[in-house]
């Protein structure tokens, strides 16, 4: 497959490097200069990865970010900035981004960083089945990434997707947080961790529909997706 990475970056000679950082290894790439320029860019081209610089001028990065997530768009976003404060990753991880570099970095790793969000975010996924099945009263189509109760839909974003759909894979059964981090982010990491809390309060709140179903804590271990109207018919 044939990747285009979407470049956010004003700074015009770190601009010009990451496009040949990026076509030294086969990918092409779009450079923009500032968070409007980027959502135009998405309007004509279909990326598979934004490299988001958060300070630019008209738009910021974390703008960008927000409006791709309004607009319903399942763009990995990385995160390339030299806002290197916990709360600012805190902030661009609860926006949905897969990963943050602080600069100054090394091309060497952005590249590796760059290759493993694309290998995790477009790699054939195989689902366990092809129709929505029953959780709960809901009923989750898996492939829509849509939750469905008393005719009402709620789209999940992909991570939410990811994280859903490994809870009920193994439902009834804990599921470790080291395990969760890598299916969802490839690898286990705090501030992945804090995004990955993010992903199950917004989980919790969609599932409140149906008490009948919760995503339960395992205090120093993970988590465990219960349905007790089946745990009650299996009784």
């Amino acid at each position: 497959m044939n990747y285009d990475v979407l470049i956010l970056e004003d700074d015009t000679q770190l601009g010009g490097l990451l496009v040949d950082f990026l076509a030294t290894e086969n990918l092409t790439s779009h450079w923009a200069k500032d968070g409007i320029e980027g959502l135009e860019a998405m309007e004509e081209n279909s990326f598979q990865l934004a490299l988001v610089d958060v300070m630019m001028p008209r738009m910021d990065g974390f703008t960008f970010a927000e409006k791709v997530k309004q607009k319903g768009k399942q763009l990995p976003l990385l995160f390339c900035t030299a806002r290197s404060l916990k709360h600012d990753k805190l902030h661009g991880f609860s926006l949905g981004a897969d990963d943050y570099i602080v600069k100054p970095f090394d091309e060497d790793e952005l590249v590796c960083r760059v290759k493993a969000i694309l290998r995790r975010a477009h790699a054939t996924e195989v689902s366990t089945c092809d129709k929505p099945v029953k959780l709960g009263k809901f009923l989750y189509d898996i492939q829509r990434y849509e939750l469905t109760i008393n005719g009402e839909k709620t789209r999940l974003t992909k991570k939410e997707n990811k994280i859903l759909s490994l809870l009920w894979r193994k439902k009834g059964e804990v599921v470790s947080r080291e395990e969760a981090l890598v299916e969802v982010y490839g690898k286990n990491d705090y501030f992945l961790g804090r995004s990955f809390d993010v992903f199950i309060s917004k989980l919790r709140k969609i599932l409140r529909e149906d008490p009948s179903i919760e995503i339960e804590n395992v205090f120093g271990v993970g988590f465990i997706l219960r349905s007790r109207e089946t745990e009650t018919s299996r009784s």
